[in-house]
């Protein structure tokens, strides 16, 4: 499912990709080397946010770590989500 939204400044757009629990941190990393990225909502399959992060160009490194451990305890607990990936156009 594909959203656009347009704010003052930017014009953002969102899609939503189901992904089974051991696939979520594949499809995290995916598409933070996408790099268009900006922002990352995981939800669950009752469509309760676990976890909101920002992506912005000096997210790199070590930075991600956190990050992606939290997104890997997330990944373990759960069997179904959704993630929401807001892109700038």
């Amino acid at each position: 499912m594909v959203k656009t939204k347009q704010t003052k400044e930017k014009k953002t757009k969102s899609e939503t990709f189901k992904v089974e629990g051991g696939k979520v941190l594949d499809k995290v990393k995916d598409l933070i080397k996408e790099g268009n990225v900006r922002r990352i909502i995981i939800k669950d399959k009752k469509e309760k946010e676990l976890i909101q992060f920002p992506l912005t160009f000096g997210v790199i490194g070590v930075a991600l770590a956190p990050i992606l451990a939290a997104v890997g305890a997330i990944a373990a607990l759960i069997t179904e989500c959704s993630i929401t990936v807001e892109r700038e156009e």
